[in-house]
């Protein structure tokens, strides 16, 4: 599952490329996690018949919705257009390590040696494939600003994940995802109402349609079902790897239909991701 996801992950870096021709930023991600959140809330009455929770977790549903899905997004977003791919790409990298780290702290998760050692072999691998592609790291004024809420993001991505495994004992990944997602995303549409005024609707090709269909569908409510099940099943750590298999496949996708040069440096640091993830598999993490 968590190999599907990274497939979907992967391609939907190209897929909203294409779609930010036609949409502005926050109109897009709003939308397509208003949708995303509809779809998931449908999914759950179909398969569950029951959307209520506990009255003593709202809170906790809402905190984890406002840091995975508001703060997270908005973070991204304004972080993107301030700093380079290579310097996103890396900081993004670190999600692993603050995960494997939140959950050691924390006592959610205790967190085994070859754990660690996929997690640095795993960074090693982002970065090379970061460097293989000729990205250099910038430090500039503007570069900073957007590096810190790259960071910031990846640490909220982070929180969101480790903080859900308490929860998943109670409720299902979908019933989790579903009413988190929801909680997020109304400040988030409310953030975005400027940019959904100016949108021109009526100038958004097909094209553009389909990729938003993609996105909400299968990159955020299928594959944020499929995050909290593999946290749930085999914990925060070793899932939290499959994000730099992520970098891995859109590499390849791009090299594949954008027409992106893949250099040797980039093969490398994509075997030493693949080794990472085996070792971890082979890991005995106590969940």
């Amino acid at each position: 599952m968590l190999i599907g996801m990274s497939l979907v992950w992967g391609i939907n870096f190209s897929v909203v490329k294409i779609a930010l021709t036609d949409f502005s930023p926050l109109s897009f991600n709003s939308l397509r996690f208003g949708l995303a959140s509809l779809f998931l809330l449908t999914l759950l009455w179909v398969l569950e018949r029951d959307l209520s929770f506990r009255r003593e977790d709202v809170g906790r549903l809402v905190l984890l919705g406002l840091i995975g899905h508001t703060i997270y997004q908005l973070c991204f977003i304004h972080g993107i257009a301030r700093t380079t791919a290579g310097n996103s790409s890396l900081i993004l990298a670190t999600t692993p390590i603050f995960v494997a780290l939140l959950s050691s702290v924390l006592g959610v998760e205790r967190v085994g040696r070859k754990v660690w050692q996929s997690v640095i072999l795993s960074f090693i691998g982002i970065l090379l494939i970061v460097q293989g592609a000729g990205r250099t790291l910038t430090m500039t004024d503007q570069s900073w600003i957007g590096d810190l809420l790259i960071l910031a993001g990846t640490i909220c991505w982070s929180i969101y994940t480790v903080l859900a495994k308490p929860l998943l004992q109670r409720y299902t990944p979908l019933k989790l995802t579903a009413w988190t997602m929801v909680m997020g995303t109304l400040p988030l549409v409310l953030v975005s109402i400027p940019s959904l005024k100016e949108q021109n609707w009526s100038s958004v090709p097909l094209q553009g349609w389909l990729s938003l269909a993609y996105s909400f569908c299968f990159a955020i409510a299928i594959g944020y079902v499929i995050w909290y099940t593999a946290v749930s099943r085999i914990g925060n750590a070793r899932t939290a790897l499959y994000e730099n298999l992520v970098t891995v496949i859109a590499v390849a996708v791009a090299w594949l239909f954008l027409s992106e040069q893949m250099t040797p440096l980039q093969v490398l640091g994509a075997v030493l991701v693949l080794t990472s993830l085996y070792l971890a598999r082979r890991s005995s993490t106590v969940n």
